[in-house]
């Protein structure tokens, strides 16, 4: 089908600005959520089902999306998070040995609206000069005044809690059950890959909903406790704080990713606040201040770390910084052990520049042990 068949369809953001498109597949339909956009070149396929993504219409600023089609085992969770795709060129014809079907099948297998020939490039700058906000999809072209009312009700990204929709809803295990460490991971959007690094390290894995309690978790008699990746504000996750907080202070090792980074943060005494566009893509440079190596990080992030609360707060030291905005990307609690980042080491587009910290977990973990004689 030539592009100029398709069904006309647009992006009307929530200041009333419209880029116009065609329906991917012909695809009738409308959905809503946070724009926002992820500058990787590649990894379409693992971005579209991070749970990270849940509630967000991505913007992909590669010109060309589907060119490889997708593989069964390139997937971040059991199915696509991410609200509604928007792309300059879809490619309805793809190139990969591998490849098990087009991205256009595995997008209709998975219900997502998706609109091509949108001059991204212009909606990314405009998303980047005015922030982030939220938007809505549509095939309803001639419907722009319903659609701006519907728009108006959808609630913004700053204090919406979306861990419990992504979240597992009964615990289950990663791993080999006589592994030498055992790690209770909060599930509050974990991706895939994380809990295999996790147990290409020898760690058989407990995974937890996201709103189980310390008791429930410490059953398990964890070596270690991690705290994952994940989507929406983090201050809404109370159960989660509150279980940080005793991990904490009982000095059991703990790891957190991302909005396990953040929740770590708001554990030890320091807020959290909304980016104007956050930090999305495959290439973003972060330095290493302890060893004062760089790194090539992946990140998902639209909420931070308060860069002043943290730099006075006795108890943190600062351990990695986001090279274009000084942004805090990693810390460290002084005293007790624990440590946290804001990027993604499982990732690897460096290909490994961050994968040391899965093995900074296990030292933290074997450091921690008691003493026998």
């Amino acid at each position: 089908m030539r592009y100029q068949d398709h069904k006309p369809a647009l992006i009307l953001l929530a200041d009333g600005t419209i880029f116009h498109g065609k329906s991917v597949g012909n695809v009738e339909g409308t959905t809503f959520g946070e724009v926002c956009f992820n500058t990787g070149m590649t990894g379409y396929q693992e971005i579209f089902t991070d749970p990270s993504y849940f509630g967000q219409i991505m913007v992909t600023t590669n010109a060309h999306i589907g060119n490889y089609g997708t593989f069964s085992d390139d997937v971040e969770s059991d199915d696509i998070k991410i609200a509604g795709l928007v792309c300059r060129n879809f490619s309805y014809n793809f190139s990969r040995q591998r490849s098990d079907m087009s991205l256009e099948q595995f997008l209709k297998e998975n219900n997502l609206l998706s609109i091509s020939n949108v001059d991204t490039r212009a909606l990314v700058a405009y998303i980047r000069d005015n922030g982030a906000m939220n938007a809505v999809i549509s095939t309803r072209v001639n419907e722009i005044d319903a659609l701006k009312k519907e728009l108006a009700e959808v609630p913004t990204m700053a204090g919406l809690e979306l861990a419990s929709k992504v979240s597992t809803k009964e615990p289950y295990f990663i791993g080999e059950k006589d592994a030498k460490y055992k790690i209770a991971a909060l599930d509050i959007g974990v991706k895939k890959n994380i809990l295999r690094n996790l147990a290409k390290r020898d760690c058989y894995v407990k995974v937890f909903p996201y709103n189980s309690t310390y008791e429930e978790m410490s059953k398990f008699n964890p070596d270690g406790y991690f705290l994952s990746n994940g989507p929406g504000d983090p201050e809404p996750l109370k159960d989660a704080i509150i279980l940080a907080k005793i991990i904490i202070e009982k000095n059991k090792p703990l790891f957190g990713i991302c909005l396990g980074h953040q929740v770590i943060g708001l554990a030890i005494g320091v807020s959290t606040y909304k980016m104007h566009n956050g930090h999305r893509g495959i290439n973003h440079p972060i330095k290493n201040l302890t060893s004062g190596k760089g790194e090539i990080t992946s990140q998902n992030h639209g909420f931070a770390i308060n860069i002043e609360e943290a730099e006075n707060h006795p108890d943190i030291e600062v351990t990695h910084r986001h090279l274009n905005d000084n942004t805090i990307a990693g810390l460290k609690h002084k005293s007790k052990n624990c440590f946290s980042v804001q990027y993604h080491p499982e990732a690897s587009p460096g290909p490994n520049d961050a994968t040391y910290l899965f093995d900074d977990f296990i030292t933290l973990i074997e450091n921690s042990k008691p003493v026998t004689a």
